[in-house]
């Protein structure tokens, strides 16, 4: 029987990518995840991988419940101005810290919507006809519960969404448990830092920061991204700004770090300084 030489390199291809996949999500399962608590609510996670993607990897993720109760979840605008994700909170006597959608690096202000407590601080700034892949989806907070919603890419879409806090941002990666399409492009298929909310698993939330652009951790592309999210068992998740914004901090840190714990990109060093300011953050206090 003959085989084409195309369809065996083919077969041979999916089977490595498929293994890879498997003995990547098995190293997500079973790592060795850094537990420290950070309120009665809240948990902070921290692993290094030396070989998830093919590459060396570095992880932060915040658990909490998803409830209507305390800790309190909210967003955080510094208006026109950019600030440094630590100043904020202190500003805001926050637990932590995590930055949050794109904004202007030059002029400041957020390029994608963002209400707090009914008060639109920002709008999605248009550049063509129709939104963008970071303007099709929102995360939304209503009384205290957090849900990723997805709108497309009508605009206008976002200022209709009735709850008082609401903050436009993307690609969406999960959908229902489901990968959301990707558009192929630099943005989604390079490595990256990368910033990430996820509801779930459970009645659970997650906050995740990828560090990257270093040898001690790479990065991830967005489709590195979403299968990171799924193995963790996220429901639904979606994508914020990352690249040199990824930063979380958290007030339990030591002064040493100014409490930022994953490594910035934009000092170009593995150290904790080197924040990029930036015009909004997502907040638990």
């Amino acid at each position: 029987m003959k085989v084409s030489f195309f369809l065996l390199v083919g077969a041979l291809s999916s089977f490595t990518i498929h293994a890879q996949s498997v003995t990547d999500s098995l190293q997500v399962k079973n790592a060795a995840w850094r537990n420290t608590r950070v309120d009665r609510h809240v948990v902070w996670q921290e692993a290094h991988f030396d070989s998830l993607f093919n590459a060396k990897q570095n992880v932060n993720l915040i658990v909490l419940k998803n409830r209507r109760r305390r800790p309190t979840i909210a967003f955080a605008s510094a208006g026109d101005s950019l600030k440094p994700t630590s100043w904020f909170g202190q500003k805001f006597k926050a637990l932590l810290t995590l930055n949050g959608t794109f904004f202007d690096t030059k002029k400041g202000g957020s390029v994608d919507l963002i209400r707090i407590d009914g008060r639109v601080m920002d709008t999605t700034r248009l550049s063509g006809k129709t939104m963008v892949e970071h303007q099709q989806a929102a995360i939304v907070i209503d009384r205290n519960k957090v849900s990723v919603v997805f709108g497309g890419n009508q605009p206008g879409w976002d200022r209709q969404l009735t709850a008082a806090n609401v903050m436009t941002t993307g690609p969406l990666l999960l959908r229902n448990e489901k990968p959301h399409p990707l558009l192929k492009n630099a943005f989604n298929d390079n490595r990256h830092p990368r910033t990430c909310l996820c509801v779930g698993p459970g009645k659970r939330v997650l906050l995740a920061t990828v560090d990257g652009r270093h040898a001690n951790a790479q990065g991830m592309n967005l489709h590195e991204l979403t299968d990171l999210m799924r193995w963790l068992g996220c429901r639904d998740a979606i994508n914020l700004d990352g690249g040199g914004s990824t930063t979380l901090w958290i007030s339990t840190v030591g002064q040493g770090s100014n409490g930022v714990v994953n490594y910035p990109s934009d000092s170009k060093q593995w150290i904790h300084t080197g924040e990029r300011p930036v015009s909004n953050v997502i907040l638990i206090r």
